[in-house]
């Protein structure tokens, strides 16, 4: 098929990797498979992650009767930090308009001001750009200016884990066009414009790690990082039970509450237990007391990175995504165990209708609304051989897409990117502008660029 529209989101976990592709913003194949080259959400075999990427891309290829060359890649939160930066550059002595390549520069000058050794940059939000020093807008291009600067957030993360990622997906014969944010990427499709806005937590039961973000604002207030999750629980199960933890990942989604009151004694189901001859019944209220256990000594930590924030307080209150969520209760258990509402999330696409696959169709639908600044912020950063085009204004004619999720200006952004580093728990993240030029590309848009990543 004609391969020109296709966006591959990937979510490389713990336990499995999740490839969504889509056409045109349509989502059209979602798998997902094991993974073992990972534990607590770092890599550790990258020849493992590499087949368990191949895997998967592989078969969403065949599914979706595809080729697929490149991909786009969430970051999670455990590895993202906030350093507020800023940019300028001069535009003309005599002024003249400002075009994609100015803008591009200043970018670049923002990001250089605040990337620090042994980080990478992931993306730049930009609050506001700044006219000969006084006029503030959204989008300078095409305005007469002497000078242009640029503020806001830059996201990075560490050099060593982005290498091995890279890598992984090198290795298993793909390359990554640019990366995302995996928070922020959920939240343009778990969160309502008012959630974004007013304030809501995101709270990703994966398998190796769970994460609660705080998204405040449009933007990332805060983050908790708890190293146990899914995988915990199955562990549990495989010993308490003495059965393999292959048996105990099924048993636990089959016959597994996260609350055990919704269980019933009753109802009993058989183990193969390893060492004995022939199997055991277990009744279900024991399975579930074993996996709320664990799900509860999770939640209070968690809570009490959000109770001293007052993160518990906003309005949106909790939004439940990852594979753990699809423990009957779980809800309800979180909203009684740390007093907030909560509800779980699901894409409501066919052949998607899990909260699995919550990062990797906000991947896709994160990238599709990216605006044009926002592709410059891509070219800025991963530069112009990603999308094998040279960089050239937007007619005017192009519609302008404009990202709530990252277009909200705040006057305490120092403020929020300082609280977000100084509390991620348990593992704090460690921490010329170029030759000027105005000769612009013949051969499309910037929209155009985004349309051909993958053709």
């Amino acid at each position: 098929m004609d391969n020109s529209k296709l966006l591959v989101g990937l979510d490389i976990g713990t336990t499995s990797v999740k490839a969504v592709v889509s056409d045109s913003g349509k989502v059209i194949g979602a798998v997902t498979t094991p993974n073992t080259g990972m534990r607590h959400g770092k890599i550790v075999d990258i020849d493992q992650t590499a087949t368990a990427i191949s895997r998967a891309l592989r078969e969403v290829a065949e599914k979706t009767n595809s080729n697929i060359y490149r991909v786009v890649t969430g970051i999670p939160v455990g590895m993202l930090q906030l350093e507020s930066a800023t940019g300028l550059i001069s535009v003309a002595d005599n002024g003249k308009e400002v075009t994609d390549i100015d803008v591009q520069r200043v970018l670049q000058a923002a990001i250089k001001s605040a990337v620090k050794d042994g980080r990478d940059p992931i993306t730049f939000l930009p609050s506001r750009f700044l006219i000969d020093g006084k006029t503030d807008v959204d989008d300078p291009r095409k305005m007469i200016a002497h000078s242009l600067a640029v503020r806001g957030i830059l996201l990075t993360a560490p050099s060593g884990p982005l290498h091995n990622i890279r890598k992984a997906i090198e290795r298993a014969g793909y390359r990554n066009s640019f990366f995302v944010p995996t928070p922020l990427a959920i939240a343009s499709v778990a969160l309502d414009e008012g959630e974004r806005t007013f304030g809501s937590i995101i709270l990703d039961l994966g398998g190796g790690t769970t994460t609660a973000t705080v998204i405040h604002e449009g933007k990332i207030k805060y983050a908790n990082i708890d190293l146990e999750g899914g995988s915990d629980i199955s562990n549990d199960i495989s010993v308490v039970l003495s059965t393999s933890k292959k048996d105990a990942d099924q048993i636990k989604l089959d016959y597994g509450y996260a609350d055990p009151s919704l269980a019933s004694k009753n109802n009993k189901f058989a183990v193969n237990s390893v060492g004995s001859n022939g199997q055991q019944m277990v009744d279900e209220v024991y399975l579930s007391e074993i996996i709320n256990a664990r799900l509860m000594q999770i939640l209070q930590r968690i809570g009490k990175g959000l109770s001293k924030t007052n993160a518990l307080k906003l309005p949106g209150g909790i939004i439940i995504t990852g594979g753990s969520s699809l423990l009957q209760g779980i809800d309800s258990l979180v909203a009684n165990t740390l007093g907030v509402k909560a509800r779980i999330y699901q894409p409501d696409q066919m052949g998607m209708r899990s909260p699995i696959y919550a990062a990797a169709f906000g991947i896709v639908d994160y990238s599709y609304r990216m605006s044009d600044i926002d592709l410059l912020v891509n070219s800025a950063i991963y530069g112009d051989d990603i999308l094998n085009k040279k960089i050239e204004a937007t007619p005017e004619s192009a519609p302008q897409n404009t990202k709530n999720l990252k277009r909200t200006a705040s006057s305490s952004e120092s403020n929020s990117k300082e609280a977000y580093n100084n509390t991620k728990t348990p593992e704090r993240a460690k921490s010329s502008e170029e030759e000027k030029t105005n000769k612009q590309s013949k051969t499309g848009s910037i929209k155009s660029f985004f349309k051909k990543f993958f053709d």
